[in-house]
This record gives C-alpha cells, structure tokens and sequence, in this order.
C-alpha cells in the first residue's frame, strides 16, 4: 500500500486528481490518530485527501482494517443526498488498493467546533445545527440498504467498544460489569445509522453553516451512543474549563432540543439511553486507550469520579448530568 507521505505519492495524487505535479501542494492536517489527512491544492483544486492507516498513533498497540474508509465514502454518499447542501463533503475520488478517498474540503477560514470551544467560544446556534443534522438522518428511518452497507460491526469494535470499553473496564474490574451491559446495548439497539465519532472535532463551522466529517467509524447501530458521545465531549470541556460550564451546558441543552425536535417523538427515549453510556465514556477518555489530551491532572482526578458515579447513577438527560457536577442556581 502507497504510504501517502512517501515521496511517490506526490505524482500518484497529481494523475488521480487530474492536477499537474509540479502545481499541487499539499498540506499535512490533523488526522487524529487513525487517518493520514492531507489538503491538497492546485489551481482550480481544493480538496481534502484521505488514508486509513492499519495501526493507530497511540502509545498502545490499536490494529484497525484499513478498509474502513470505504464504508466512510459508502456513508458519505448516502447522506450527502439525504442532508442539506454542506452538512458533508461529497467524494471526488476513491481508491482501493491504496484505501485512499478524495473529498471536498470545507470552506477556506472553517474551524473544527472542538479548536473553537476550547478557545471560549460556545455558540448554542452550532449546537443547535449539529442536533438538527443528526436528527435528520434519524427521522430519516432505517432503508434496508444501510442495514447492508453499514451492518458489519467490527470497524466499531476495533475503533470504539474495545479501546473505549473493555480496556477502561480493565482498569476499573469492579465496573467491568456495567461496560459489559453498555456494550451489549450496541449489539442489541441497533436501529439506525450511528456516526461513532460524533464528535466537535468533526464538526467543522464555518460562518452559519456545519459540515459534519470523519464517518471511519459510520455503522447501523445505537443512537444513544453518538448522542453521547457528543455529550461527553461537552461536559469533559466543562471540567477543563469550569467558568465556561454554564455555556456548554445551554449548548447540550441546544443539541438535544433541536435533535429530538428534529428526529421525532419516537425518540423521546433517547435521553435517557444516552445517559446510561455518558459515565462509560467519560471514563473511557481518562483510562481507555485514547485519553482526551487537554485535561490536566486534576481534572482528570474530577472526571474519573464523576464518571463512575455517573456509571453507577445515570441522570436522566444531559441538563441534569450537568447540573450535577455544575449546578446553577
């Protein structure tokens, strides 16, 4: 498989972009850990370019297929032509051998929600856009078509339920329990198609508008685990940044009105499900397999104790979980 840093990759990307060699740059971006992600500009071309890489970036060993990025491109094209115009990039290119994809990058000047919130700028209107895209897919129901595509678990496995829930559960045996029934609501409440990584940084803002990226992790399965996965990134933000708590908490708060608005009564059982994996997964970003890096010691002393006591007493939805540890008057 091409390594799409190595020197080679350069004229390979040029023909399969129909750009000329010596006019593409191309510019390193995040990635996380999972994805060599590259911006790759020439004149008349800005798009994003994309590798899955087989072992992750971590300081344990995380083995993942690489072949997931083609199920991200399957899930790209299905809610490209399900969501409005920008909610995600559409697919340029696809290859196979390479497991590279090509798509369109988001507006020049578009920051990731996550580099926004941390710098103190907590815009309920985001927020309230994010819970109205998931919403949409959600109403949208269930085509037998994504059960196809979407329905093999194993990317989820490697890249959520073993690094988040069975190796915090080995840290904490005493709650090996309580992660063993959260990943049997995955296998079992599997009724819609679920992001997996729903997370602000793969929320890109630019202006009014979110585009929604990184779908490696795209499966059929629980929306309570997204609608969680979301939520914990909020309250963990509240615990870095404790005067901004209040902000975040009418942010979730904004998410979720506008999520169950969107998605429909039928989903007024969300809440409460998602709460029951919101303590799972704030322990799993302390002692799992990729602890959130912006957390200091003594907030991660905080969290792990408010996300065992939420594994122990799930609150009713995330208006309360936040009022728990940051209570208003």
């Amino acid at each position: 498989m091409l390594d799409l840093v190595s020197p080679a990759a350069l004229p390979w990307l040029a023909r399969s972009l129909n750009a000329d060699p010596g006019q593409l740059r191309l510019t390193p971006l995040g990635g996380g850990v999972s994805n060599i992600v590259l911006l790759a500009e020439a004149p008349g071309l800005r798009c994003v370019v994309k590798q899955a890489l087989a072992r992750l970036r971590v300081a344990q060993e995380w083995l993942c297929d690489p072949g997931r990025i083609h199920r991200e491109a399957a899930a790209l094209r299905e809610l490209h032509a399900l969501l409005p115009p920008g909610a995600v990039p559409g697919v340029l290119f696809e290859d196979f051998d390479h497991h590279v994809i090509a798509i369109e990058a988001a507006p020049e000047g578009a920051r990731s929600w996550k580099d926004c919130l941390l710098a103190g700028e907590i815009s309920h209107d985001t927020a309230s856009r994010t819970g109205a895209l998931h919403g949409a897919w959600l109403h949208h129901g269930a085509p037998a078509r994504w059960r196809e595509l979407f329905g093999d678990l194993a990317v989820f496995d490697d890249l959520r339920v073993d690094p988040y829930y069975r190796s915090t559960a080995k840290h904490h045996p005493d709650l090996s329990s309580r992660f063993e029934a959260l990943i049997q609501k995955c296998l079992n409440r599997r009724i819609s198609l679920t992001h997996g990584d729903l997370s602000p940084k793969n929320i890109l803002v630019h202006g009014a508008s979110v585009m929604l990226i990184d779908l490696e992790v795209i499966h059929f399965g629980d929306p309570a685990f997204d609608a969680a996965f979301l939520t914990n990134h909020l309250l963990l933000k509240a615990f870095h940044q404790p005067a901004h708590a209040p902000a975040l908490a009418e942010a979730a708060q904004a998410y979720w009105r506008t999520l169950i608005e969107t998605a429909g009564p039928e989903f007024d059982w969300l809440p409460a499900a998602a709460m029951e994996h919101l303590g799972g997964l704030m322990l799993a970003r302390i002692d799992g397999k990729s602890p959130v890096e912006y957390l200091g010691e003594p907030a991660r002393i905080q969290v792990r104790a408010a996300a065992r006591e939420l594994l122990e007493r799930p609150t009713p939805d995330a208006a309360a979980a936040f009022q728990r540890f940051f209570p208003c008057p």
